[in-house]
């Protein structure tokens, strides 16, 4: 049941759906994400695949959502569903219910624990846009009852098998990455990078080649984000600085924010950051906050400054007017001030995340003179790996540096648009030895695959005291 005019695409998370269906004891699945992400797209195709038949229920609609105004009683529900769609009830288990925009009823929402309790044998998927605000205002959430499984834009293995381009996908995933693929995944890279990974987006690209088509798409999907704001706000005053901040939030996207006076405003620190909540609330604008922490775990300092990271890298260009002068750039690594890059590898290390919303970090150390901050850090085998997303000679890494003469272990990355290669350098205050990992910035989904790689390198390395 694809929907109409929709091109199917793979998304890995189909795997997490396999199991969930498999699973002896399977409760009700909330898919979470933002708007237009593929949410129901996905459910569509997974029940077309592998269930005989599919309820799809919309609660937009006055006649499906009275089903849940007037039965109270989750098996009596279940009966005059399947009678009134003539589907015989010794079929339960081989159809799926799919409850869409759920967050119209906060009814149906709290009466999926019942569906768990009462009706085990019948599969149960929920999704709705704009589910995060609706569900901070239910104060009968089921847990324990229901599972999550959390949505994003497409990442660039995404991209490429929707793109027909099996052969640069199964490259993406042999590491390490030999040389002869490079120009290849460099150049289709720079092409998703440069359109992002919406759903509808990509279906219209994939039409025609022609990025051209895409600006009315990019205006639909962003103008209704803006459209949404309204509804997270609880009077005018919220409404007026919700609109301000997600018109301005593109022109601080290269630098860490403070709240008060935002976007040259008159705005207060409290209203302001309360209008980014609820725009992370919503996945549209996330408030990214540094870690100081140099091993596990790594926990966020709300205390500090916090960065930017849109939903989508491609609705970001759109609305920076950048992607023209993209086209013709051979390494992104500097293209919008430095930021392009290490924006959509955080959006890529992101989208493996389907199980929990868990958002990316930054490493910080704020000294009055002596200042540093690492693009990302990543919890591999139990150790805090310093990520540096830019061009340039290692020597030049010095928050890298300060990073590792800091911590208990000797591995960091470095991605740039250079080939896949592994070094041995010493930090130049305490002369103490690391490897770094040089990787092809599209490998932002292969970071931990890569990780054991070069983990597995140093230890073949280590007895070899000529290596350092």
């Amino acid at each position: 049941m694809t929907i109409p005019g929709n091109r199917s695409f793979y998304r890995h998370v189909t795997s997490r759906l396999l199991a969930w269906k498999a699973a002896e004891r399977r409760k009700p699945l909330i898919i979470r994400g933002a708007r237009q992400v593929g949410k129901t797209t996905l459910v569509h195709e997974f029940a077309t695949t592998h269930f005989k038949h599919v309820i799809v229920m919309n609660l937009e609609r006055q006649s499906d959502l009275a089903f849940f105004r007037h039965f109270h009683h989750v098996p009596t529900l279940v009966d005059a569903l399947f009678l009134e769609r003539n589907l015989p009830v010794r079929d339960r288990q081989e159809t799926l219910l799919f409850i869409d925009e759920i967050q119209e009823s906060p009814e149906a929402i709290g009466m999926l624990r019942y569906f768990y309790e009462d009706v085990p044998d019948l599969p149960v998927i929920a999704a709705g846009s704009l589910l995060e605000h609706a569900l901070s205002r239910i104060p009968n959430i089921p847990v324990g009852r229901v599972e999550y499984l959390y949505l994003h834009p497409m990442n660039f293995p995404e991209f490429l098998l929707a793109s027909g381009y099996q052969q640069a996908a199964e490259a993406l995933r042999q590491v390490p990455i030999q040389p002869h693929v490079h120009p290849t995944l460099l150049r289709l890279f720079h092409e998703y990078a440069i359109i992002g990974g919406m759903p509808e987006v990509v279906q219209t690209y994939l039409q025609h080649r022609q990025i051209a088509d895409l600006p009315v798409v990019y205006e639909q999907i962003w103008g209704t984000y803006k459209d949404d704001v309204a509804k997270y706000a609880s009077n005018d005053s919220e409404a007026r600085v919700l609109k301000h901040v997600i018109r301005t939030a593109h022109n601080a996207v290269d630098q860490r924010i403070k709240f008060e006076h935002f976007g040259r405003s008159d705005y207060r620190s409290r209203e302001v950051g309360e209008a980014f909540r609820n725009l992370d609330d919503a996945r549209v604008i996330q408030l990214i906050y540094p870690t100081t922490d140099i091993a596990p775990p790594l926990k966020p300092d709300i205390r500090k400054s916090p960065r930017l990271l849109f939903l989508d890298t491609g609705l970001l260009n759109h609305e920076t007017g950048i992607q023209a002068q993209l086209l013709g750039m051979l390494d992104l690594s500097q293209a919008y001030r430095g930021v392009l890059i290490p924006h959509l590898i955080m959006q890529e290390a992101q989208s493996l995340e389907s199980a929990s919303w868990k958002k990316p970090l930054f490493w910080v150390r704020e000294k009055a003179q002596a200042s540093a901050e690492v693009d990302l850090v990543v919890v591999h085998q139990g150790k805090a790996v310093p990520v540096e997303i830019k061009s340039g000679k290692a020597g030049t890494l010095r928050s890298l540096h300060e990073f590792i003469d800091r911590t208990d272990h000797a591995y960091a990355v470095r991605m740039y648009a250079g080939e896949f290669k592994i070094e041995t350098h010493r930090t130049p205050r305490n002369q103490k030895p690391y490897f770094l990992l040089n990787l092809p910035y599209y490998l932002g989904t292969q970071l931990h695959p890569c990780l054991d790689y070069l983990m597995n390198h140093a230890e073949k390395r280590s007895a070899d005291q000529s290596a350092w």
